[in-house]
């Protein structure tokens, strides 16, 4: 991998992250194309890398969420922040069930499966376009819809199922707040990606040569900057109510994965 095409794929991360039409999926077409012949798990280790870079940006737009979250903590009050907290930890267990118990199944999805990508993205469609239908309310998230939540977070673990679109499609269909949906969807994530990032770390899952550390940097540092932008664009637009767009963006390309897949 070239440092031209590790700064790409950081910027598709970046936007895609939080853009609702699947950084993984997007990823990895984007590897196919470039025709990366790298083994899954090493594909995996640079996917979960970006995707740090993109938690981090998260963390600086949502700074003062997080920072009055770990507040209500500490005063080990059940308040508002408190709550907030054991919602976000709710929503985390299916992830972490699907991470901890059908890891090797996971990571054999992340090794160019472009007809699988193609597929995850009309499911990824289709969210957007049920999302985009339902009614605005001011409904906040429950500790029940904050499961079910979850569910769609680790069903989205799919390379091709927007993350962001599946969580956020779940809970506006769900008929939470758009913008309090959007606001929950963005940091839930952020713990499982630093467990993630920690576990691989503890356990030598992310190994790599140290001719690699520049070109790694300089994908992790496209995906941050792009991260920072698409975060703040993705919350605008999910109060404006433009999921289809992105819905018929998502058909178009999964549309042409499985095209290209199945001619070539």
């Amino acid at each position: 991998m070239s440092y031209l095409e590790a700064i790409l794929l950081g910027l598709i991360q970046g936007l895609t992250e939080f853009l609702p039409v699947s950084s993984s999926g997007h990823l990895e077409i984007a590897k196919a194309l470039f025709g990366d012949d790298s083994m899954p798990q090493e594909s995996l280790t640079f996917t979960v890398i970006l995707h740090f870079a993109t938690a981090l940006s998260t963390m600086v737009i949502f700074r003062k969420e997080i920072q009055t979250i770990i507040n209500g903590l500490l005063q080990f009050k059940w308040n508002e922040e408190f709550q907030f907290s054991v919602k976000i930890i709710v929503s985390m267990i299916p992830a972490v069930v699907v991470g901890l118990f059908f890891e090797e199944q996971l990571e054999s999805f992340f090794g160019g499966n472009l007809l699988l990508v193609g597929c995850m993205l009309l499911v990824t469609a289709l969210l957007l376009l049920l999302a985009d239908r339902a009614k605005n309310t001011t409904k906040n998230v429950t500790y029940q819809s904050a499961f079910i939540i979850g569910v769609s977070q680790a069903i989205a673990m799919l390379p091709g199922i927007s993350r962001s679109g599946a969580t956020i499609s779940t809970s506006v269909i769900l008929g939470i707040d758009r913008t309090k949906a959007a606001r929950f969807s963005f940091l839930m994530v952020v713990p499982l990606i630093f467990g993630k990032v920690a576990k691989d770390l503890i356990g030598g899952d992310i190994n790599f040569e140290s001719s690699q550390i520049g070109i790694m940097s300089a994908g992790f540092i496209a995906a941050f900057v792009s991260g920072l932008l698409a975060c703040t664009w993705m919350i605008s637009l999910v109060k404006k109510s433009k999921l289809s767009y992105f819905a018929i963006y998502c058909a178009i390309v999964g549309l042409i994965a499985i095209v290209y897949t199945l001619t070539r």
